[in-house]
Parts: structure tokens; C-alpha cells; sequence
């Protein structure tokens, strides 16, 4: 499913016109990403978790050439699946 498929969902669930689904879908990853930026934690009961996590530097290797690179330390975003949402999956 892309964007535009769940913004036609949430249209026809919502009874929202698209225009205003559209809105709703973009704010609620505004949001979302806003509150990783900040490193808070956004918890979706029932449906599952978003974290920041730190990645350390480390040391890789061009596929290409075999030269040694140094990778950055990084922030990533991760998201682990509630309860709610493994139940309805399985």
C-alpha cells in the first residue's frame, strides 16, 4: 500500500473527503517524525512503537574496490510492532 492508497482508505473509512484525508495522513506523519526529532518516543497502543535509537560509528568496506570506509554515527528510527497489531496479523 502507498500513500495514496491509504489516503483513499482513510477517506473511505473516515467518510472524509480525500482532500481532507490527505491532510489527516500528512499531519499525522508531521507529527510523528516531529517527535522523533526531538527523541520522544511516540507510542501507539494497541498498534506499536516509535523509537530513535544511536548507531555508532564503524568501519565497512567498498563492495567495489575492497577499501576500507569509516561509516558515521548515525540516529534511526525503528518501530516495533504492538500486541494489538502482531494479533491481528497472526
Amino acid at each position: 500500500m502507498n500513500k495514496n492508497e491509504l489516503v483513499a482508505a482513510v477517506a473511505d473509512k473516515t467518510g472524509l473527503s480525500k482532500a481532507d484525508s490527505g491532510k489527516a495522513v500528512d499531519a499525522t506523519f508531521e507529527a510523528i517524525t516531529d517527535a522523533l526529532k526531538d527523541g520522544t518516543e511516540v507510542r501507539l497502543v494497541g498498534f506499536g512503537s516509535f523509537v530513535v535509537t544511536n548507531r555508532a560509528a564503524s568501519e565497512g568496506r567498498n563492495p567495489r574496490t575492497g577499501e576500507t570506509i569509516q561509516i558515521p554515527a548515525s540516529r534511526q528510527p525503528k518501530f516495533k510492532a504492538g500486541k494489538g497489531l502482531k494479533d491481528a496479523i497472526n
